[in-house]
């Protein structure tokens, strides 16, 4: 029912629709239907204290479109939301106020949801997901089992992001100049005891699977990059002295000859084994100032190349020449085995470093005369480079490799960017691992004495050594999940790497049975029996990641106490059709959650081999000084303040309107009065009177030719440009069509209609009202998608330039089949051109039919 209102009240309309779809449930999602399904979803949101500002909006209005499309072309849609709601600023916000992270996270999510209605998004609400509900993370849970059961899931020590004012581990996205991006505080380089996935296992599927999605072209290729594929060789070099070799990866063994020094990285094993006690000192100093930068600041960012030698030699397996050794940050242990041999003559950086250090410098590869620059990095004949001179590259390269791998110093090796996911935080607000340690003695005892299976664990154990004691890492039982986040006294770190859980001694010790896996806590009555024995229960937490993972797959069926989710579901909704988000997300959610889904498929649970069919970046908006939105600079445009002054269905056609979808655009706080206008133009148009419609509308007789075509053209047009995420165009023609149509005296109540769920996809709160109003059944959304007849678009008439010695002068609609004396004729009757024909003689007519005629006259 529409309301009654005479004047275009946005408040009043919006609201009423926002119930009416509400308690209609109109955007749930059907089961059991025989429609095509349409899965689409917007990258997980985290719900932060700061709330939505506009770049969020367009994301949401981008897909709500879609979905409202595909609603109105007979799918059936699932458009869900849920929340990503583990992470570090609840926790920050914990420990500077003692809230509990739960409360703060229920009222930003209280908050948002509140925001994202105001949108008027067609979302069904009653799929909701929260990571942070117990029932959620207990599947997350289940997943991390499964690759702990499989052998993806490790312990190692692991050199980390340590920000020891935050006391906890972060990501490297999570670290900017060296400091943490919540609180700005400095960032160190440590090593602890992680938890790790073995991702690595899966980086040739995680290849391979990029050819079969419909992703950005430059997001496929960041994803490549980052996994890193390459062939090379392994070699060692002999240190002079000590037992122990330098291991280097090389792409490039033919420039073996060309090596003049080694370098290996700060925190590589053998720092400490190789240095000399006159070097001792300069190096500790240089290895601490290196624990304070990021990757990136140590290798794209660094232009001045810096080092220390550590006073020992290793010995080229060619020529048994000495090398020196050095240490040098622009060497990193995430990338092959943390020691490089290098090779000045074919490498920037080493030339570089070579430079600073006067360290000498021999070409390998013969450069071009042309060649200006310093190190060569293209392909040439070999030089310097004894039984390799002459050949090129590839040549080279396999018979070098045949020479280390007779002489047995190496080998052919395939080698990977990607290093295994450090999954462990130590943090409070994040998912428990479902893990408890037990010392291996007391196990061994107990299950020998208790007689029981060892089923618990892996054929490849998982242990950490402390204090002389070796401790297995064991699993929870999947029925006694979930694991519940304990409540704590103190959000702060415990020190020394250890999460706060780490100090509720009542959660984290208890006994564990050998028998059947089953625990208690540590004020619980031990039965008597000798398969009980003592346990701690691990106290990191998993990242924020892990809940984003499998998001999409939990919508499918978020209600399932029994399974991460049913076959039948699974089988019916697959993975998402549209994926819309930021480019920031190119490599580390995207690819987390490829991981998860190649391995959920490997085990049964899933059959579509990749998880995102088709990936949409959206561009940034920016603030209206020109730069990224953000809280701290003070530019975010809260999208509240123009739902209240111009309505929801202005900010979404704005947002929409300011360029292409996936283009940067900065927010202009005037732009959205011409959207406005235009709503205000179309509801005087076609309203009137408390809840009727303009007097012009009109049910009697036929729409006129002119009317009918530029409905068609309009139908046509604004189809394809939403099917093809051309939101802004599909404005421009909306707007040509009413533009056009108010010249008319009347218009037919059925062109009326089509405009209406035209505009409904863009303006839904005025398109159901505009649809009540004239007498359309149920939700507009649910109305079929009106069709454009070819026919009606076809023309007998084009329009034809008039040129008068190569100037525009006139134009005019001719026949397709006009000859050239019949158009000639108009032109020379054409007021416009007239004055420039008199007194002259036309001496040569260039005509192009169906385009222009160029009179030449002097």
């Amino acid at each position: 029912m529409a309301t009654n209102c005479t004047d275009y009240n946005h408040s009043k309309i919006e609201a009423h629709w926002q119930r009416y779809w509400e308690e209609n449930k109109t955007f749930a999602a059907e089961e059991g239907s025989d429609k095509p399904k349409y899965y689409l979803l917007e990258m997980f949101p985290y719900p932060s204290g700061a709330g939505l500002h506009a770049g969020h909006a367009e994301n949401f209005a981008g897909n709500d479109i879609l979905a409202r499309y595909k609603f109105a072309t007979g799918h059936n849609v699932l458009h869900p939301i849920g929340w990503d709601a583990f992470g570090l600023p609840a926790e920050q916000y914990a420990v500077k106020t003692g809230t509990h992270p739960s409360i703060t996270t229920a009222q930003n999510i209280d908050n948002f949801r509140g925001q994202l209605k105001r949108l008027g998004l067609a979302l069904d609400w009653s799929r909701e997901i929260n990571t942070t509900d117990p029932q959620y993370y207990r599947w997350t849970q289940w997943i991390f089992l499964q690759l702990f059961k499989a052998g993806l899931a490790y312990i190692d020590e692991r050199p980390v992001n340590w920000c020891p004012e935050l006391g906890t581990v972060l990501a490297n996205e999570e670290v900017i100049d060296g400091k943490s991006e919540v609180g700005k505080h400095p960032v160190v380089r440590r090593s602890l005891r992680q938890w790790v996935l073995r991702i690595t296992a899966y980086a040739d599927q995680l290849l391979d699977g990029l050819d079969h999605v419909d992703w950005p072209e430059s997001t496929k290729t960041q994803q490549k990059n980052w996994i890193g594929r390459s062939t090379g060789a392994e070699v060692s070099f002999p240190l002079d002295g000590f037992e122990e070799s330098i291991v280097v990866y090389t792409t490039r063994p033919d420039t073996l000859f060309g090596v003049t020094y080694m370098v290996i990285a700060p925190e590589h094993p053998l720092v400490d084994t190789i240095t000399t006690e006159d070097h001792r000192q300069a190096v500790t100093d240089y290895v601490k100032a290196a624990s304070f930068k990021s990757d990136l600041d140590r290798t794209e960012l660094a232009k001045n190349k810096t080092g220390v030698f550590s006073g020992s030699y290793a010995i080229h397996p060619l020529s048994g020449e000495k090398l020196p050794v050095w240490i040098a940050d622009y060497v990193l242990t995430s990338y092959g085995t943390g020691a490089i041999m290098a090779v000045p003559g074919q490498d920037e950086r080493d030339w570089e470093f070579a430079e600073t250090f006067n360290l000498p410098i021999i070409r390998t590869v013969q450069p071009p005369e042309s060649f200006e620059g310093k190190a060569f990095a293209g392909d040439g004949p070999a030089i310097n480079s004894d039984f390799l001179n002459g050949l090129g590259i590839a040549d080279a390269k396999a018979k070098m490799i045949a020479w280390l791998e007779d002489k047995k110093v190496g080998q052919t090796k395939v080698n990977y960017k990607l290093r295994d996911w450090l999954f462990s935080r130590q943090r409070y607000w994040g998912e428990p691992f479902p893990i408890v340690w037990v010392d291996q003695t007391a196990y061994e005892a107990a299950k020998a004495s208790a007689s029981a299976v060892s089923m618990f664990i892996p054929e490849e154990a998982v242990t950490y050594t402390e204090g002389g004691s070796t401790f297995y890492a064991l699993p929870i039982p999947e029925g006694q999940l979930p694991v519940i986040l304990p409540v704590a006294k103190t959000y702060k770190p415990a020190g020394d790497g250890q999460s706060p859980l780490a100090t509720i001694s009542s959660w984290v010790n208890i006994h564990y049975n050998v028998q059947t896996g089953e625990t208690l806590s540590s004020d619980e009555p031990v039965p008597s029996g000798s398969e009980w024995v003592p346990a701690n229960r691990e106290t990191n937490t998993m990242p924020q990641w892990a809940g984003s993972c499998w998001y999409y797959l939990r919508y499918l069926d978020p209600h399932n106490q029994r399974a991460l989710l049913d076959d039948d579901a699974r089988d019916y909704w697959g993975v998402p059709d549209f994926y819309m988000g930021g480019k920031e997300h190119a490599v580390l959610h995207l690819l987390y959650a490829r991981f998860w889904h190649h391995f959920l498929v490997d085990i049964g649970v899933l059959e579509e081999p990749e998880p995102f069919k088709k990936l949409f970046h959206q561009g940034i908006v920016l603030g209206e000084n020109g730069e990224k939105m953000s809280k701290s600079v003070g530019n975010t445009v809260n999208p509240d303040e123009f739902i209240q002054s111009h309505g929801t269905d202005s900010l979404r056609t704005y947002l929409m309107f300011m360029g292409p979808l996936e283009d940067m655009k900065p927010w202009n706080s005037k732009g959205i009065e011409g959207v406005y206008r235009f709503y205000r133009k179309i509801w005087r148009e076609f309203t009137g009177e408390t809840e009727g419609i303009n007097s012009k509308i009109t049910s009697e007789g036929e729409e006129s030719a002119d009317n009918l075509k530029l409905l068609h053209q309009t139908i046509k047009k604004v189809t394809e440009d939403i099917e093809n995420i051309r939101f802004n165009t599909a404005i421009s023609q909306l707007m040509v069509f009413m533009n056009n149509i108010t010249k008319s005296e009347t218009i037919h109540i059925d062109t009326v209609r089509a405009f209406t769920q035209l505009i409904a996809p863009l303006a839904p709160h005025l398109g159901e009202e505009l649809w009540s109003r004239l007498g359309g059944e149920g939700s507009v959304v649910k109305a079929p998608w009106p069709t454009y007849d070819p026919a009606i678009l076809e023309t007998n008439s084009v329009q034809i330039g008039f040129l008068v010695n190569g100037k525009p002068r006139s134009e005019a609609q001719v026949a397709k089949d006009a000859t050239q004396d019949e158009v000639l004729a108009l032109a020379q009757a054409d007021p416009k051109v007239i004055p420039f024909l008199d007194g002259k003689t036309i001496r040569k007519v260039i005509y192009v039919p169906g385009k222009i005629i160029n009179i030449v006259a002097t």
